[in-house]
């Protein structure tokens, strides 16, 4: 995605945050807010857009089109800054807070005069918020948890800004002559949730012209430190990237070396020193002699050490060097097993994209299947009804004779009550082809009533997958609190799948969750949840969150054959 596309967003999306802060019209709020979504989700760059290119991209009016055009014009939106004037700083740095919300915000400033993060904290553990109106003692705890899970994520970022700032790395250092290799290492490559700092790896016996490229791009907004091995450079979002250059000899080596993690390095080297040997970013070497063995490529490191080679995934000493000893590391599932999608969005509800192009993109993706799930009308902010439901699926029908090589499938993303119960009756629910089941509120019960809350969902017939387990908002929302063994053990009791959400805020379920599910007999749904054509890019996610849980194909319903689908589904019902 274009950044021009990403700043945009960024602002209309502070836009409707500033006016949450002055008590701006909700519907007004809420329309900035999908512009916002639409936007970042638009695959073209909006650059060079005019007003009516502008206004072709889903849920952008004129007005809002004229504030794009203003960043493009201008580099920002004059309406933005015009807010930023009227709101403290104070105010602004204490809505990054999850769970604080900008009324609240709002109110410790204007009454205790609280401008910052920490004035806030200190103010809780004094108790000199309990006199303020709607400020009790639940309210407390949220908060601090809230400043918790925001110290928590520190500098880090989610793993698709990492990764877009690594492509466009990789891409324009890899056209250079003097690069033989380029890829992005580190925790990047490991697919973990958030990313501190990039590293990418080139092989060169010319280092010198490639960092002086590197230092050069559009992108770099700070030279941290330069020489002809590593580089760091700065971003002007602040993402840390480092560049070393390898001899072509040691590409092998280095790139297992810093992909990492470092306790699975600490167990290579082990296994190296046991051997008589010795293993570093160089190569693998005689220990005595100091002979190099091999270090070219990540498989023979491997084979020497006498392991398999091991997908970066499952690099975190979790397990993987026994079972690679044992020769029963797992085939990963990739995206090229997808067959289908059981979860996405139209702006029928609160999706960008109109059915049509919804499905166009499923179609360039080459899936065999794909379900359509629009929000059920317990979610009210999306004014769903049966009608409209009714509609769509008539829709999609018409919509199936231009895909013959695509089957579709119409269903819906129904939410999950305090109680467990969902929308919409057993007759109702009867006509999807497939139900997801989602919490979307409520996000504070306690662990009994919640793990009652999903498992009930689980014993639901009509629902087939239970979306985003966790319900977590990475860096902005905790996952629920659950009994998670006795929630998997009654999704693999009643032939539920739990989904693996690709939304990079979302990666839900998380890693250590799916392999307990695994363990415990459940099967998987890779999902985009897609709200945009430009979402069903981020399949890369879930897949490498899927393959940190140990995954295979056969776990994951999307992968199976339509027929087989189609029984798994009816099984719920019957």
């Amino acid at each position: 995605m274009a950044r021009a596309n990403d700043e945009a967003a960024a602002l209309i999306q502070e836009l409707a945050d500033l006016l949450s802060i002055t008590g701006g019209d909700a519907f007004k709020i809420r329309a900035y807010e999908k512009a916002a979504r639409a936007i970042a989700g638009h695959p073209d760059d909006i650059a060079g857009l005019d007003l009516a290119g502008l206004r072709k991209i889903p849920t952008v009016g004129e007005a809002i089109a004229k504030k794009v055009l203003d960043y493009n014009t201008t580099g920002t939106i004059r309406q933005v800054e015009e807010l930023r004037l009227q709101i403290p700083a104070g105010v602004r740095a204490l809505t990054e807070i999850p769970t604080l919300g900008p009324k609240k915000a709002l109110a410790v400033y204007e009454e205790l005069g609280i401008s910052s993060v920490d004035e806030l904290a200190t103010a809780i553990q004094e108790g000199r918020l309990r006199g303020l109106k709607g400020f009790g003692a639940k309210t407390e705890d949220n908060i601090v948890r809230g400043i918790e899970l925001m110290r928590s994520a520190g500098e880090r970022v989610l793993v698709d800004a990492a990764a877009g700032v690594a492509d466009e790395i990789v891409a324009a250092l890899a056209a250079l002559p003097q690069v033989e290799r380029c890829a992005h290492a580190g925790s990047l490559r490991r697919m973990r949730e958030t990313i501190g700092d990039v590293d990418v790896l080139a092989a060169s016996r010319d280092p010198h012209p490639i960092m002086e490229a590197f230092t050069a791009l559009p992108l770099v907004a700070e030279v941290i430190a330069g020489g002809d091995k590593k580089t760091s450079i700065r971003t002007a979002k602040g993402l840390q990237v480092d560049l070393r250059v390898v001899p072509p000899e040691s590409w092998g080596a280095a790139l297992q070396y810093f992909t990492g993690s470092q306790a699975h390095n600490i167990r290579t080297r082990e296994i190296a020193v046991k051997a008589g040997l010795k293993l570093s970013e160089y190569g693998l070497f005689h220990a005595e002699s100091g002979d190099l063995i091999v270090s070219a490529t990540e498989e023979e490191v491997y084979e020497r050490l006498g392991l398999p080679w091991i997908h970066p995934a499952l690099r975190e000493d979790g397990g993987e060097i026994e079972a690679a000893l044992a020769g029963d590391l797992p085939r990963l599932v990739t995206a090229e097993d997808l067959r289908g999608d059981l979860h996405s969005h139209t702006d029928l509800t609160d999706g960008t994209a109109p059915l049509d192009a919804m499905v166009a993109a499923a179609h360039a993706r080459g899936l065999e299947y794909y379900a359509i799930t629009d929000h059920a009308p317990d979610l009210f902010m999306q004014r769903m009804t049966d009608d409209k439901m009714l509609a769509q699926r008539e829709q999609v029908r018409e919509l199936q004779g231009e895909y013959p090589g695509m089957t579709l499938l119409h269903g819906t993303e129904l939410n999950i009550g305090p109680d467990g119960e969902v929308d919409w009756d057993a007759d109702f629910l009867s006509g999807f082809d497939v139900c997801v089941a989602s919490v979307h509120s409520h996000f504070t019960q306690d662990q009994a009533a919640m793990t009652r809350r999903l498992v009930r969902a689980c014993e639901n017939p009509h629902v087939h997958v239970i979306g985003h387990p966790t319900a977590r908002s990475i860096g902005r929302r905790p996952p629920v609190d659950a009994d998670w063994d006795e929630v998997f053990r009654a999704a693999a009791r009643t032939g539920t799948a739990m989904e693996v959400d690709s939304f990079p805020d979302r990666l839900d379920l998380p890693a250590d969750l799916i392999r307990r599910a695994k363990r415990l007999g459940v099967v998987f749904a890779i999902d985009t949840d897609a709200h945009s054509v430009g979402h069903h890019r981020n399949i890369r996610y879930g897949v490498g969150t899927a393959q940190r849980g140990w995954l295979t194909p056969d776990d994951v319903i999307n992968t199976w054959p339509l027929d087989r689908l189609r029984t798994f589904l009816a099984k719920r019902t019957t």
